[in-house]
């Protein structure tokens, strides 16, 4: 080695990090030639031992093996898939997002916009279809039946699940990763059917019974006054549209209710609750999402219910970090219900 030529420094201390957190893989070297007046004498991209300097000159200051590692490059590169600390959840992946107090704030004020959205679109989907079908003069009546057509139903959910949907794919993707399946744990696995299964059935046959048990003794006529919101939106209906209206109940309620409610309102709470620290933070997440979940509804006399099982959906997607296992319970707890008023209805 001659006089002036910088040798290698090797390579950097590994930084430290906080408990928790790692740094990813580095990438693969970048196309082109190492930095101007550089030869190649091994791997010169960042992690490498750097290129070979060239005499009476100085390492190019920044390159990892040179001495201090550069800094890391601007967000824009870093999500190009430059290395970044990550930090990891308890399960040692990447931790979910929202990642910060700021993206669970954006998460629930997108929520809360998509409701309002979704109310409104239900809103003009109605009246759209209703002056379609000659029916615009009788909205108002058609609305407050206690049995209105089919056609009203069906726009009403569509309305709905525009505002839901949409809040959901924006909260993935303005405050997370983009992907509704990592961000929101939309997922089903073969385990969630039999689980879901039997917590639908105890949610309606246990939960409710127990918990309207002592009123019942105050109303006799309870149980039918309970009933009134599925009898509205199933009973009535022929045989086509019934199959339909409750395919709809049965099969999309579920995953746009737990998208919404499971996927984005309970986890920016688990977020927000989360320096309160030990078993009070779950608790407070999933006691918020099931009290937001049965207020939704606008069902007063079924709001205890509604809390109450909108709780148990939101322990379910809390424990298993998934909706697959809340979808199926929530999709046997609004079939049991459109069974039992189809039933008393023939």
């Amino acid at each position: 080695m001659t006089a002036g030529t910088a040798g290698p420094a090797g390579p950097p201390e590994e930084p430290q990090l906080p408990p928790g957190w790692s740094l990813p893989p580095v990438p693969p070297p970048p196309s082109g030639p190492p930095p101007g007046g550089w030869t190649p004498g091994g791997p010169w991209w960042p992690g490498g031992p750097g290129p070979v300097a060239p005499s009476g000159s100085a390492p190019p200051g920044g390159w990892w093996g040179w001495g201090p590692p550069a800094p890391l490059p601007p967000e824009s590169q870093q999500r190009a898939g430059w290395p970044r600390p990550v930090r990891a959840d308890r399960s040692g992946g990447e931790e979910p997002p929202p990642r910060t107090v700021r993206d669970a704030v954006s998460w629930l004020l997108l929520a809360a916009g998509g409701f309002l959205v979704g109310q409104l679109a239900s809103a003009l989907l109605v009246l759209a279809v209703a002056a379609a079908v000659g029916q615009l003069q009788r909205i108002d009546s058609l609305v407050s039946a206690a049995t209105p057509p089919g056609w009203l139903t069906v726009s009403e959910l569509v309305g709905l699940w525009i505002g839901f949907v949409g809040a959901a794919l924006l909260a993935s993707k303005r405050r997370g990763s983009g992907s509704v399946v990592r961000d929101l744990g939309l997922s089903l696995r073969w385990v969630d059917l039999p689980v879901g299964v039997v917590v639908g059935l105890l949610g309606q046959f246990v939960l409710l019974g127990l918990l309207y048990l002592p009123f019942e003794y105050l109303d006799p006529n309870l149980s039918n006054e309970l009933s009134q919101p599925a009898e509205h939106l199933t009973a009535g209906f022929p045989g086509a549209q019934l199959a339909v209206i409750a395919a709809l109940t049965v099969l999309v309620v579920p995953v746009v209710e737990e998208l919404l409610f499971r996927g984005v309102v309970l986890r920016a709470f688990v977020r927000l609750f989360r320096p309160v620290g030990g078993w009070l933070g779950p608790v407070l997440s999933v006691t918020a999402t099931g009290l937001v979940f049965g207020l939704a509804h606008f069902e007063l006399l079924q709001l205890a219910g509604l809390v109450a099982f909108g709780i148990v959906l939101s322990v379910l997607a809390y424990r298993t970090k998934r909706l697959g296992p809340g979808i199926v319970a929530h999709a046997t707890f609004n079939l049991t219900a459109v069974l039992a008023v189809a039933a008393s209805a023939h």
